[in-house]
């Protein structure tokens, strides 16, 4: 590991486009090799986009490993380039919400789209923030990441075993909470809503969040600009008239943003991750292989 990210920080100093064409290479072969992965992702297709052929789904499950791998290596820009670089890479539009995030309470909601990671960074050049962590296995690699999304303002990170009490002190401090609020946690706090027509273990936290502290909810979506010339960072505005009374109807009008903003770049949305790996009782695993 320590090898892979001295290799990363040498990797940093090209130009973005030879950097992003050297992640689309990668990721390529990482298609052909990782079996499972592309398993999980045609699957995930399949279920989401049965209006494609499977020609085509095999040929937009190739260009997301592409582009998940391009984010990977292209965080090492991130990680160590200056702030002047990275602002001329990151295109943010309208403008990250400052005074929204200074009038009180506010949940960024960040879908799992490759680029993630930009839109945390984007946030962070103006902004402290709070947000979930997952500590890594590999110690090396969990140090660089850590100080990778901390490096312009503090962070406060949380673990999810702590719970949203923490969470909701940090809020209630001025710091925005940075959400990604679409992978497959299991049924606890979640209802199944529909994610592409299909029953999804769907948190009802961003809801339920807003409620107690009367938070605004402002969604931010990154994805790769044409040509390898950065990134766009959207902020879209925030939901009117957000929960409402019905946590689970919060849930689908959530999950309905999600679905439009996919089919807008739908190589750059998380289809490795087993999005429906939780099933209504009763029903069988949808990843299952023959």
């Amino acid at each position: 590991m320590r090898l892979l990210l001295a290799l990363m920080w040498c990797l940093h100093w090209l130009p973005l486009p030879l950097l992003g064409r050297f992640g689309d290479l990668v990721g390529a072969a990482l298609f052909l090799v990782l079996r499972k992965r592309r398993h999980i992702a045609l699957t995930n297709l399949r279920l989401c986009l049965p209006e494609l052929s499977e020609s085509e789904r095999v040929t937009l499950a190739r260009r997301h490993f592409q582009a998940y791998s391009r984010s990977v290596w292209e965080r090492a820009i991130l990680w160590w380039a200056s702030e002047e670089r990275l602002r001329r890479l990151i295109v943010v539009e309208p403008g990250v919400p400052l005074a929204e995030i200074a009038a009180g309470p506010t949940i960024l909601l960040c879908p799992h789209f490759v680029c993630l990671d930009v839109a945390g960074v984007a946030v962070m050049l103006e902004s402290s923030l709070c947000s979930i962590y997952v500590a890594q296995k590999n110690q090396a690699f969990d140090a660089v990441l850590r100080r990778g999304r901390s490096r312009f303002r503090p962070v406060r990170l949380f673990s999810r075993k702590e719970g949203v009490k923490p969470i909701i002190r940090a809020m209630r401090e001025g710091l925005p909470y940075f959400m990604l609020p679409d992978m497959d946690f299991g049924d606890k706090d979640a209802a199944f809503v529909p994610f592409f027509g299909v029953p999804a273990a769907t948190l009802t936290a961003p809801g339920r969040i807003a409620a107690s502290t009367g938070a605004k909810v402002i969604p931010v979506v990154a994805t790769f600009l044409p040509g390898y010339r950065g990134w766009r960072v959207r902020f879209y505005p925030a939901w009117d008239d957000y929960p409402g009374e019905d946590m689970v109807a919060a849930a689908g009008r959530m999950n309905a943003f999600i679905e439009d903003r996919v089919r807008e770049a739908p190589a750059e949305y998380f289809w490795t991750h087993k999005r429906f790996k939780t099933r209504p009782e009763g029903e069988a695993s949808v990843y299952s292989q023959s």
